[in-house]
């Protein structure tokens, strides 16, 4: 039976877990990962119309590693001067527009502005929506990142399924068009819930600078060998499946699909197993899954079971970001924005700029290759797992 007590304990519980402000955040992930997974089955239209060949392809996937990497620092300078609200609200509505002007580019010097300003934009809004989702995290006093990476992943599912069949039934520039209005309206309700931050005059003095110690180079190191093969999923995954195992249009872009639905799925849980498990535990489990995901990719002798590797890629890669950028994000010492676009630059830097170089190699071996190879840099990852105890040190405070 409902009583009075049992709707003001629901209330309390959902004001408790579920505030406004990180409501808000979670919806910046949606809305930045919709955008990076529509762009994934768009990519062979997009290397079509402008008669891109791989390695041409790879070059201007380059544009975009260029444009985040450029654009992220700002980002993080930006918010240790003036705080990530308005860092990110100012990210976020220049970013609204890149999808229309990777839709109607005709020519390479054009596609590759767009392609830069896509890049750089979606980097510049991940820095500050991360540097937000910190700020909330220290509010509330418990993990949330792992969920908000959960709706970019959610965000990434959504854009990469319904993309190929979006452009199918409504052309190119429908399927922008439809995107792009569908991320203003949800700005709408998301814009006045983002938490107000404000810069620290001293650390904007004394610490806006590159870190001179090791350990946020470290950790921003786990970041980008994480990152590679998820850049390489997203860029490659829909050539990969519809070049070298026959998939269709419409089923290609479930090769990012599938890998964003189960990493989706296993970073709503992530927050509640690092807290049981603990940040270096979590990583160590979650490096190996991700590794037996991207070999059985690489080696699979159709589409369906290439689906079920970047299924099980995304169980094991799903959790491995969010414990870096944590990490990160609650260094002592430095300004909240510098070390963790520090993190967030080397990472992105690794989904966005390594794909270019992969591109290239792919030409000469073959994508099944290429993903057979990668789970060499979670090797790395696993030797320096332990730098994710930092990620549960606000939990001990």
């Amino acid at each position: 039976m409902t009583t009075p007590e049992t709707i003001l304990a629901g209330k309390s519980f959902a004001g408790t877990y579920f505030p406004p402000t990180r409501l808000a955040v979670s919806g910046l992930f949606l809305l930045n990962g919709t955008f990076a997974g529509a762009w994934a089955p768009k990519i062979p239209e997009f290397a079509a119309r402008l008669g891109l060949t791989e390695a041409g392809l790879g070059l201007m996937i380059m544009c975009f590693g260029i444009g985040s990497l450029v654009l992220m620092p700002i980002a993080g300078v930006l918010i240790a001067h003036f705080g990530t609200t308005r860092t990110v609200k100012g990210a976020t509505i220049l970013f609204l527009s890149t999808m229309l002007l990777l839709s109607v580019a005709p020519t390479i010097p054009l596609g590759a502005v767009a392609i830069f300003l896509f890049g750089g934009l979606m980097g510049g809004m991940d820095v500050a929506m991360n540097g937000n989702a910190v700020e909330v995290e220290k509010s509330m006093r418990r993990a949330i990142m792992s969920s908000c990476h959960a709706f970019w992943s959610l965000g990434a599912f959504i854009g990469a399924a319904t993309g190929g069949f979006l452009m199918e039934a409504l052309g190119v520039m429908g399927h922008a068009v439809l995107l792009t209005v569908a991320g203003a309206a949800l700005l709408v309700p998301i814009w006045p819930r983002i938490l107000h931050d404000a810069p620290h005059p001293s650390e904007e003095r004394q610490k806006v600078r590159l870190p001179l110690t090791p350990l946020p180079w470290l950790i921003g190191l786990m970041a980008l060998f994480c990152m590679v093969p998820e850049g390489a999923i997203l860029d490659w995954g829909a050539l990969y499946m519809r070049n070298e195992l026959g998939a269709s249009l419409a089923l290609s872009g479930f090769a990012f699909g599938t890998f964003s639905l189960t990493m989706a799925v296993m970073r709503f849980a992530g927050d509640h197993v690092r807290d049981r498990f603990g940040a270096v535990k979590t990583l160590r489990f979650s490096t190996v899954m991700a590794i037996l995901g991207m070999v059985v990719a690489g080696t699979a002798p159709n589409a369906y079971v290439a689906m079920l590797g970047f299924a099980l890629c995304g169980v094991g890669i799903s959790n491995m970001v969010p414990i870096a950028f944590s990490a990160a994000g609650n260094l002592p010492g430095y300004a909240q924005g510098v070390a963790l676009s520090v993190a967030t630059v080397m990472g992105y830097s690794g989904s966005l700029f390594a794909p270019s170089v992969i591109g290239f190699i792919a030409e000469h071996v073959g994508f099944a290759m290429i993903f057979t190879l990668l789970p060499v840099l979670f090797i790395v990852v696993l030797a320096l797992s332990h730098h994710a105890v930092h990620a549960d040190v606000r939990e001990r405070h």
